[in-house]
């Protein structure tokens, strides 16, 4: 992961503020950065979207190819995660550098995703034990600004909700052999059920006190985070700590209930964003570098 190199003088200046509840930036330690959230910006996908956190900049595709459904899970579909870390963002990526990362990020996804009821896999389901729909959801970092699991986790669910499945049907000839018909219409498509995709909340502990949502300045000053995944509802789906420092389960069961809360705001403000943009169907105007 990018870092940036600041002085004690520097790291105490950020401790001290985090302990008053006054940030750097001027938010307090459950605030979230101003989040820039825009759907349908690449045109030769299923979704996408792109998300800015700050200065975290994330592109998300999903791509739907038809695929044969997985020998345990005969009647679902099922997602495939895969990461690019941008030398762009930071030189750190350059060559080998961001394949690391890219698999830690990929591997969490996967654990958030294996949840059972975050994503109606059987509707992807289109002949049991033949043929299934595979979400192929690439994910390419931008720009690293701090907080890269919440703003990847955001652009996924954002981009899930734009996808556009192609409507089929199984036909049966008389000899029993099996055929899939594709709709004429091109709008004739499924929509996925996004309310139960949960949204990652980091919470980085700095002195004795955590915050969300942290900045890469905020990340050099805290030696553990907490990654939780939550729903709309508020549960938790899991959880992960990174970091090489230790944190007391006091602090946990704190950085659980912050989570929560935290998350349930996320939650409700992404999906009014995302709904307002979906009411302005084609009329509304594209931003960003690739409107």
């Amino acid at each position: 992961m990018a870092a940036v190199c600041l002085s004690e003088a520097e790291k105490l200046y950020i401790v001290h503020g985090v302990q008053e509840d006054l940030r750097v930036d001027g938010r307090g330690c459950e605030d979230y950065r101003c989040a820039e959230v825009e759907t349908d910006v690449v045109s030769n996908t299923s979704g996408s979207a792109r998300v800015k956190l700050g200065h975290t900049d994330i592109l998300v595709g999903v791509k739907a190819e038809m695929g044969t459904p997985k020998l345990e899970k005969p009647d679902e579909g099922y997602l495939e995660f895969f990461v690019d870390c941008s030398a762009n963002a930071t030189p750190e990526f350059e060559g080998r550098g961001g394949e690391e990362l890219g698999t830690e990020i990929a591997n969490t996804l996967y654990r958030v995703f294996s949840s059972e009821g975050s994503v109606d896999l059987k509707s992807l389901c289109i002949n049991p034990r033949e043929h299934c729909w595979v979400l192929y959801v690439d994910v390419l970092l931008l720009e690293c600004g701090g907080n890269l699991f919440d703003a990847i986790s955001i652009a996924v669910k954002a981009a899930l909700f734009n996808t556009r499945i192609p409507k089929v049907r199984v036909l049966e000839d008389e000899e029993g052999s099996k055929e899939i018909e594709l709709s004429d219409d091109p709008y004739d498509c499924i929509r996925l059920n996004v309310d139960d995709v949960p949204c990652i909340v980091t919470l980085s502990k700095i002195g004795y006190r955590h915050v969300v949502d942290a900045t890469l300045q905020e990340e050099a000053c805290s030696l553990a985070s907490l990654l939780i995944a939550v729903t709309s509802k508020g549960a938790l789906t899991c959880m992960k700590k990174i970091g090489k420092g230790s944190l007391d389960p006091e602090s946990i069961f704190e950085m659980m209930e912050t989570g929560k809360r935290v998350g349930k705001a996320l939650h409700i403000a992404l999906q009014k964003i995302l709904d307002e943009e979906e009411s302005l169907g084609t009329t509304r105007q594209k931003v960003g570098f690739l409107g």
